[in-house]
This record gives structure tokens, sequence and C-alpha cells, in this order.
């Protein structure tokens, strides 16, 4: 049964900068944080993604740990409020900061930081940006974040024992990312998608989509009791909740060929393509034109 557990963190948030995390157990042992729907631009706070922990018998896996070394740390003394069991690892399902810059609060811990193949490179040539970037964002809020590699990566699929909990990460092609690693609790039948899917925030454009829409495929097809998207509310329903972003991936694909086909520049795309999908999505006019123009130069050469 779901149950939602306020975490009052008031001292340490005055401590590290971060807003106090509430946590929604979704399943036994399964724990997540629900971020807000802010964009990068204006009003963030490093509190924007989905994060959280699987506890195990033997020990605990952190699935993503937010956008600042602030929210990592609210995020660990939130769940030293569930366990004291030790962190043997933590998981990045992608390169984006929103995801990971809480991994140096979890460095004194000495977990297992696991990742996609291709993480640790797209982190090496992304982590000065990144970190000037969340500075500019953040200021003194900022303090301590870095980004921490992953010392393991998975090339296909790995496995690892909580005791008595198995979690069964795969890597994907080059879809949102190219770096994309999805997370299944076979115990609970809880599935950690990452930002392959996105539920209510418009989904944002980094890989390839016709890629993105074949992991959405494969997707669709593993069975999952829960589906924790990287942005959004859980779901029970995941083949609804992918039917939606496809609908609207479809949309966009469809419509910047069609300006292309009929000589419309790039900035006229922005203002039509998936216009048909506005009101479905929170964020959409100012991510929808940053999707429109990653993916229009891009079909320029189909």
């Amino acid at each position: 049964m779901r149950r939602l557990l306020w975490l009052l963190l008031a001292a340490v948030a005055a401590q590290v900068g971060a807003a106090p995390l509430r946590l929604e157990q979704v399943a036994p042992g399964v724990y997540v944080h629900i971020g807000q729907h802010k964009d990068f631009e204006e009003g963030y706070d490093g509190d924007i993604a989905n994060i959280g922990f699987v506890v195990g018998r033997d020990g605990v896996a952190v699935i993503d740990t937010g956008g600042s070394y602030a929210v990592g740390m609210a995020l660990k003394e939130a769940l030293r409020t569930i366990t004291r069991l030790p962190i043997r690892y933590v998981i990045n399902t992608h390169v984006h900061p929103d995801h990971v810059f809480g991994n140096a609060a979890f460095v004194e811990d000495s977990p297992r930081f696991i990742g996609h193949a291709k993480l640790r490179e797209a982190m090496a040539l992304r982590g000065d940006g990144y970190l000037r970037k969340l500075t500019k964002q953040l200021g003194s809020a900022a303090v301590n974040s870095r980004l921490v590699a992953p010392g393991e990566t998975v090339q296909d699929r790995l496995s690892l024992d909580l005791g008595g909990r198995k979690l069964e990460l795969r890597a994907w092609p080059n879809a949102h990312t190219n770096n994309d690693l999805s997370v299944f609790d076979a115990t609970s039948g809880t599935l950690w998608t990452g930002d392959l899917l996105f539920i209510e925030r418009t989904p944002s454009i980094d890989g390839d989509v016709k890629g993105w829409l074949a992991a959405m495929d494969a997707l669709d097809k593993l069975p999952a009791a829960a589906t924790i998207p990287g942005h959004g509310p859980v779901t029970r329903d995941k083949h609804q909740a992918l039917a939606r972003q496809r609908a609207y991936l479809d949309a966009l694909l469809r419509d910047v060929r069609a300006s292309i086909r009929q000589g419309s520049g790039m900035l006229e795309a922005m203002e039509t393509a998936a216009s048909s999908e506005r009101g479905h999505w929170q964020l959409f006019d100012v991510v929808n034109r940053r999707n429109v123009n990653a993916l229009y130069p891009a079909l320029e050469w189909e």
C-alpha cells in the first residue's frame, strides 16, 4: 500500500541549503522523492528530478541523487530516517545534472557508483560546463556540488544483490541520451526508467528521437507493477504513460519534417511544431522550442 512520508529535515536543510524532502513509498522498501516541475533557466533549485532508493536485507541502492550536493545530502538524511543499512550502490540513470550532482553527498559512504558504459565519457565532456551553470544558477547553494563518475559501468545488463532483493540494470542504445540506464526491482516489480519516460513534464531531447521511440517500445513490453519516471508522478499504467509520451514525440517528428519539406525555417518551426500537444504538458513552450532546436538540424539530413 502506498503511503506518504513527510520527513521534516529543517536542521539538516539549514546546514546544506536543501528544502526538506518528501518521500513516497511506492512499494515495500522502495522510496522516491518526486521532483518539481521547474525549468533549468528560471527558479531552478536542483530539485526537479525523481530520486530515491531501494532497501534490501543487507544494503541500500540509491537511484539518482538530485541536482546539487545539498539535495543529495537531504536525500541521504531522509534515507537515514528509514534505515541504517549501508549504502552499497549509487546508480545514475543518465548524465543530466538534475540527476547526478548529488552524487558527491554519498562519497563518504564508499558505495559503488554505477552508470551506463558511456556515462563516464559524457560526464568528462560536460562536467565543467554543468558546474559553471549550476554555480551561476544556485550561487552559494551549489557549494560542494561536483560530478562523481561511475567506477563501474554497464555495457548491456548487470544484476545487483541487496540481500534477498535483486536489481536488474539495463543499458540502452542512444535514446533520451546516449547513456540511459533503467533499473528493475524484481521483488516489488518496480521499474525506474530515468528520463526514458516523462509524465506531465514535456519530454526533452538530448539524444536520438527514433532510438528513444524504439526504447519505449521495449519498455512497454517489460512487466512492471509500478513505474517511476525521471520526472512526474509514479504510475501503475506504464502503457498509457508511454503512449502519451509517444504521441508527443510522434507529433514533434511529423511537424518538424513537414516544416523542412515546406521550406519553413527553424524559428517558424519552433512556434508550430507539436502545437497540438501543448495542452498536455507542463513547461511546453520552453522545452518544446529547445527540442525543435535540437531536432531540426538533424532531420534536415535525413
